[in-house]
């Protein structure tokens, strides 16, 4: 007999670029959740400053899982970025390998902190010219980072990025069938899905059982970031009545850049409340941060 799931039911969460910056890691956390959000996703990208903290010590990790628990917010993921310029799919050999220690110290630094999740970039070699040897070069680096993930139980979840690459989730379907572990999954991007003329019905019924968490936002052709929810070409509507079909339950991301303006946490807050519109017309249930304290 099989047993039909219960209806959909998702926790929003915020990435770490919406929020203002310029706080500490207590008051940072804090926003968020007056902000409304039961999670956030941390970035680590090509930046100096965000790759350093993939060599924090031990003690500097536990203070910020420390500021995320005082605040009631839960560390969903980091955004793995970084692989944009240290490129796992690169001709170099020495690029190669500083992309499978990137991948062992995300894993690490994930375990520390009680990350479940990877968000792996779907780029190959994002600044070299375009390669037929790239995606192979690509899955070898993947291949080799995966059983310490395995080992260490961090899920990898590769997100269908912008671009040419892993743009779209049948894309990255192929990637699974060739490394199938319950730990390499997907993290779809709702909006990269609009970017490169994809019909979202499709591609997340592609990946039906290996949605780990959804990356939400809007999108122009040409422009994947920084496009005010509703303006721009994504069909929220049907990717919402998919997820609503699979009865799919989980963790959305709120995917945006304020760039530290002055109004950042009011831009957060609509495009919650957005959100949460638009997800509740199709059915789907979207739990408190509250409700989900009162059940610990």
């Amino acid at each position: 007999m099989m047993v039909r799931r219960k209806e959909s039911a998702v926790t929003l969460g915020i990435y770490e670029k919406a929020l203002p910056s310029n706080t500490n890691w207590e008051q940072f956390f804090a926003t968020a959740h007056r902000a409304g959000f039961s999670f956030v996703d941390l970035s680590v990208d090509e930046s100096p400053e965000r790759l350093a903290r993939l060599n924090w010590n031990y003690s500097q990790r536990q203070l910020v899982r420390e500021a995320a628990k005082n605040s009631g917010i839960r560390l969903g993921g980091i955004c793995l970025s970084a692989h944009r310029g240290i490129m796992p799919g690169s001709r170099d050999a020495s690029m190669r390998q500083r992309a499978l220690d990137l991948y062992y110290k995300a894993v690490d630094f994930c375990v520390d902190l009680g990350i479940p999740v990877v968000q792996v970039a779907g780029y190959f070699a994002y600044y070299e010219p375009s390669s037929p040897e790239a995606r192979e070069r690509y899955l070898e680096v993947l291949a080799q980072a995966l059983p310490y993930a395995e080992q260490r139980g961090i899920i990898l979840a590769i997100e269908n990025v912008d671009g040419n690459d892993l743009a779209a989730i049948p894309d990255v379907m192929e990637v699974l069938k060739e490394l199938p572990s319950p730990w390499l999954q997907i993290y779809p991007d709702i909006g990269n899905i609009a970017e490169h003329g994809g019909d979202a019905t499709t591609e997340l019924e592609a990946g039906t059982g290996h949605m780990v968490a959804i990356h939400v936002k809007d999108v122009l052709p040409g422009q994947p970031r920084r496009i005010p929810l509703g303006t721009g070409v994504v069909d929220f509507s049907a990717a919402f009545a998919e997820l609503a079909r699979q009865r799919w339950s989980g963790r959305i991301m709120l995917e945006m850049w304020n760039d530290d303006s002055p109004d950042s946490i009011n831009k957060c807050v609509a495009g919650r409340e957005w959100l949460q519109t638009r997800l509740r017309e199709a059915g789907i249930t979207v739990i408190s941060p509250e409700t989900i304290s009162e059940r610990k």
